[in-house]
């Protein structure tokens, strides 16, 4: 089923701006400079805006206090909103949300992953962390931090504290690594999932993924393709995908 009921028959538009992993807060302060001037310019982009996962370099709304760097992001968006349609999948940094861009802002969050249709295309997108990691160590890390009581501990915890403890272990718990043949092999397994899921779902005509800052556009088969747009702080990537195909981007701006 479609997820955005903002058009009529679940079209969630016809020309989708796709942005990914812009890491904001870790992030040189240009990548935040740059992507409000990006949301700022979106409606002449395209007509719908997926933001795939990663958005900040860490997340975490509680019931009544929400990041303090998050905010001028978290207004661009709620401006943005008036404009177009807006999904937003959580990634591995990101995804813990307690209704804040639901019910405050009214956006289309997944915590996971998203269906919508781009024209007549069926698109999934997912951010793409713990589904092609092989090493025991990174699935178990993974399976802890997504616990849904992992969360609810966490809650607990006084937000300033929360965000220093989060600060000492992401160096130990995130995905950091720098090294190109790492980055190389999880972009290849990332591909051959997406293609595997393409090839089991004929109805699928887009996959979108992230999580790997490997911008790629691959074709499965006819009109049907793989899309990871790259990381927005890697030089302010985006993509653009309509019905027919897609094409990756840098955004210019005013620099």
């Amino acid at each position: 089923m479609p997820i955005c009921r903002t058009l009529p028959c679940g079209v969630l538009g016809q020309s989708l701006v796709v942005v990914s992993d812009a890491h904001l807060g870790v992030a040189p302060p240009a990548a935040e400079e740059v992507l409000l001037e990006f949301l700022r310019a979106c409606p002449a982009l395209g007509d719908c805006l997926l933001v795939n996962g990663d958005l900040f370099d860490f997340w975490f709304s509680y019931s009544r206090v929400i990041p303090r760097h998050g905010f001028h992001v978290a207004a661009a968006l709620d401006r943005l909103r008036d404009h177009m349609p807006i999904v937003m999948v959580g990634g591995n940094h990101d995804r813990w949300d307690s209704q804040f861009w639901k019910q405050d802002l009214r956006l289309d969050f997944h915590p996971a992953r998203a269906m919508f249709e781009i024209g007549t295309r069926q698109v999934l997108a997912v951010h793409g962390d713990g589904l092609t990691d092989s090493r025991w160590q990174a699935k178990l890390i993974h399976r802890v931090i997504q616990h849904p009581a992992t969360a609810a501990i966490y809650r607990l915890l006084h937000p300033d504290l929360g965000f220093r403890l989060v600060d000492l272990l992401s160096p130990a718990l995130g995905d950091h690594t720098h090294d190109e043949a790492t980055l190389t092999r999880a972009a290849e397994l990332q591909r051959s999932w997406a293609e595997r899921l393409m090839q089991d779902q004929p109805s699928l005509g887009l996959v979108i993924m992230g999580h790997t800052h490997r911008p790629i556009i691959a074709d499965v088969g006819e009109n049907r393709q793989y899309l990871n747009p790259g990381a927005w702080f890697d030089g302010f990537r985006y993509a653009v995908a309509t019905q027919s195909g897609a094409e990756l981007c840098r955004f210019e701006g005013r620099r």
